[in-house]
């Protein structure tokens, strides 16, 4: 800061609480919004990953290599959680 250069201080109101019933809806319903993907994709992605890791492996990038088996395990456990119910 300069010298004779003053700060303004923050002169808004605070807001003031409002009744429940008046607050505005922060959510919105499920309505509008797609389905959860099957485990189709899942299948694809798992593939994919684990081909991609195999790959990375054999060139001898380790780092990615976990990375990507990382991945393929993660939608390995969506795969067998989606048989599943709970």
């Amino acid at each position: 800061m300069q010298n004779g250069q003053k700060t303004r201080m923050n002169t808004h109101r605070p807001k003031t609480a409002r009744p429940f019933a008046n607050r505005p809806k922060q959510w919105t319903s499920n309505v509008g919004r797609p389905e959860p993907r099957g485990s189709g994709n899942a299948q694809r992605n798992y593939e994919r990953y684990l081909a991609l890791a195999q790959a990375q492996a054999q060139s001898g990038d380790t780092i990615g290599a976990e990375n990507s088996y990382q991945h393929a395990e993660h939608y390995f456990r969506s795969m067998s959680s989606d048989g599943e119910t709970t």
